[in-house]
């Protein structure tokens, strides 16, 4: 088994942007850091995705006035995305069926900022585990890595460890997380992170978060075993970035596909 590139699709009122993640804030406006506005639609980049047959994507909306393009998006590539921001137990079916593969939680799991199991298990019993990805998206503490919510604004009370994924893995099918800390800046990945959710995590997991170069897709590989998948985000030149080329993603799958099938018909 070997890491994968996953594309995102992150939007913020209404259009196609790359955000340093921890500039989001509710009430200051002003501190907002955006590396990228795209002229495209969402639908743009969910052909794209369709085009080359990529898979494990997701569409994240990040705050209100999202709705229409994400519908949009996964009009265009029906199955092929999954979708977060906002999904709650009311509202994931519908997602669903406009064409989703899975719905992407993290807020709705965590009234006031602690996490609630029978949230959990209701929206599971709801869409089903395989149609559910549980973001955990973290920011960096000295306890270790402490989820956050409300677009990465507000820590919860679950700091994440080995026994607590691996109950919380019974009723998803992945893991989506972002470390905030690292979001946008294109420094590098969270080395200790990647390492720590390939040790502990059952089910499979995609990494966003500080991603600069393609041998970061190789050193997830490497530090995982190929467990972790990643998205790249300002660092792609179809964000405006200078440091990877999308073409070049496409081949790395591409690669790492062939080799997959021929460990399986050894």
């Amino acid at each position: 088994m070997h890491s994968q590139f996953r594309p995102c699709i992150d939007l913020h009122n209404g259009q196609v942007k790359q955000i340093v993640g921890g500039t989001l804030h509710d009430t200051d406006a002003g501190q907002l850091h955006t590396n990228f506005v795209s002229a495209e639609p969402a639908a743009y980049y969910a052909r794209l995705y369709r085009e080359h047959q990529l898979q494990g994507g997701h569409v994240i909306m990040l705050g209100p006035g999202n709705q229409q393009a994400a519908a949009e998006a996964l009009a265009a590539y029906p199955d092929g995305l999954q979708v977060g921001g906002g999904i709650t137990v009311d509202n994931a079916c519908e997602w669903i069926g406009r064409g989703a593969s899975k719905v992407i939680v993290t807020s709705w799991l965590f009234p006031d900022a602690r996490f609630d199991r029978a949230r959990l298990l209701q929206l599971a019993e709801r869409v089903g585990r395989d149609r559910l990805v549980v973001d955990l998206s973290c920011r960096r503490r000295d306890a270790g890595w402490v989820v956050a919510m409300n677009r990465w604004q507000t820590l919860t009370d679950v700091t994440l460890d080995r026994e607590w994924l691996a109950e919380i893995a019974h009723h998803c099918s992945e893991f989506l997380v972002h470390a905030a800390d690292v979001e946008g800046l294109c420094r590098g990945i969270d080395r200790k992170l990647v390492a720590a959710l390939a040790e502990w995590s059952p089910i499979p997991v995609t990494y966003a978060g500080g991603a600069s170069s393609l041998d970061d897709l190789a050193l997830v590989d490497r530090l995982s075993a190929g467990s972790v998948h990643l998205t790249i985000g300002s660092a792609l030149d179809i964000f405006g970035g200078s440091q990877v080329k999308f073409s070049d993603c496409i081949a790395w799958n591409r690669r790492e596909e062939e080799k997959n099938r021929a460990a399986l018909e050894a």
